[in-house]
């Protein structure tokens, strides 16, 4: 009977134990997390931040859930050392478990930039179950909050404590909110929408110190503003969770550097999701951690599957505000595009040509054509017959397929 070990649960993990279980009815399954939490979706944080949905209501798979697949979930219990050599890893708890197949899905820690005052109470980061209901928690007995990055975690995050009738300062150190995402024009359509709902935006901000004394009384930024609030929310990115892979002497460099096969070069040990890195690129979104988890999944209990890459696409609703945005989306203007905006209606559309293909699109406001850009970016269709006429109005989107 094959054993298989997964170290962390949250998407590329979990999903990767599924697919192990669905091929090998039989084998031994392991999950090693950290968190007190089974797996969630992390995604929904901020509706918790808001208190519109329990923590059930995020949870994907339950405890019983796994009782039901007769795969062992190891809740508080981090894998500490992996000894390759002897095929067995040691958890904190000072046990020691064999595996035939290991499977790295550490995922990413949030980003703490170098800022004076991180320590003090009122400062968060949301990456994990814990940060969310503290922050909750914290949330409710206060006025005003700060936001350091406007991202798409943090402005989502502000969204739902304005909707509790808390004031967001969002410090970001771009000149445009949402710099990955969008390109100068619709940022500034949508900034001006989310300040008319009570957002304040301190662009080209770099932040140098929280102040207060133990408690967070305000930002001062490196240009010598200062932007008041009680809770200082840092979102300013993640990087991979590398630590056990170094201590294991994996090849690196961003990430745990995978094959198509999320093999990596250490025998019988895969790695997927936020911590991996497939060529040349740690991706850092849902759809690829659980794609990649799949097929190293398959590939663990004897299958042969190829990871391919994933299109970086983001859909998703920014403070209620319908955002698509996928692939090239041209921020620097070097490409040639369409676009329809209209500022009165928080309403954008761009999409990006490179040789007669669509290589990128922004959706703001908008969902129709959304399914069919995305495949046409996938697939590479050749559209140099319509080019011209795509966001023009009553544009029939069948067209791409």
């Amino acid at each position: 009977m094959k054993r298989y070990l997964i170290i962390g649960n949250g998407v590329a993990g979990a999903r990767a134990a599924v697919r192990i279980r669905e091929r090998d009815p039989k084998g031994e399954i392991h999950i090693f997390t950290g968190e007190g939490y089974p797996f969630y979706y992390r995604v929904r944080f901020p509706e918790l931040v808001a208190g519109e949905v329990a923590i059930k209501e995020i949870t994907i798979h339950t405890k019983e859930f796994y009782q039901g697949k007769n795969i062992s979930l190891h809740l508080e219990e981090p894998v500490v050392e992996v000894r390759p050599d002897k095929k067995e890893v040691l958890s904190k708890q000072g046990k020691t478990y064999s595996y035939d197949s290991l499977l790295i899905a550490t995922g990413g820690n949030a980003f703490v930039p170098p800022i004076k005052g991180t320590e003090k109470e009122g400062v968060f980061t949301l990456r994990t179950m814990k940060d969310a209901i503290g922050m909750k928690a914290f949330s409710e007995k206060i006025s005003q909050a700060i936001l350091i990055g406007g991202g798409l975690v943090g402005l989502e995050t502000g969204g739902a404590l304005l909707r509790r009738s808390i004031k967001v300062a969002v410090i970001e150190h771009n000149p445009r909110i949402l710099p990955r995402q969008m390109d100068p024009e619709g940022a500034q359509i949508l900034q001006a929408k989310m300040e008319t709902m009570g957002f304040f935006f301190f662009l080209n901000g770099q932040s140098e110190e929280i102040l207060g004394k133990e408690k967070v009384e305000g930002v001062r930024l490196k240009d010598g503003r200062v932007v008041e609030g009680q809770m200082a929310i840092i979102s300013a990115g993640v990087r991979p969770n590398i630590q056990l892979a170094k201590e294991m002497g994996l090849e690196m460099k961003n990430g745990i550097l995978v094959n198509d096969g999320l093999e990596t070069r250490a025998k019988d040990i895969f790695a997927a999701g936020d911590v991996a890195e497939h060529r040349g690129r740690v991706y850092g979104i849902w759809p690829a951690a659980q794609k990649q988890g799949e097929i190293a999944g398959v590939n663990m209990a004897g299958g042969n599957e190829s990871y391919e890459g994933t299109v970086v696409s983001n859909t998703l609703k920014v403070v209620g505000i319908d955002l698509t945005s996928a692939g090239e989306i041209d921020a620097e203007g070097k490409f040639e595009c369409v676009v329809r905006s209209d500022r009165e209606k928080c309403s954008y559309c761009k999409v990006t040509f490179k040789e007669d293909k669509i290589v990128g699109c922004i959706l703001l406001g908008e969902t129709r054509g959304r399914a069919e850009l995305l495949s046409a970016i996938e697939k590479e269709v050749d559209i140099k017959e319509i080019k011209n006429s795509i966001l023009k109005e009553g544009f029939d989107f069948n067209q791409l397929k």
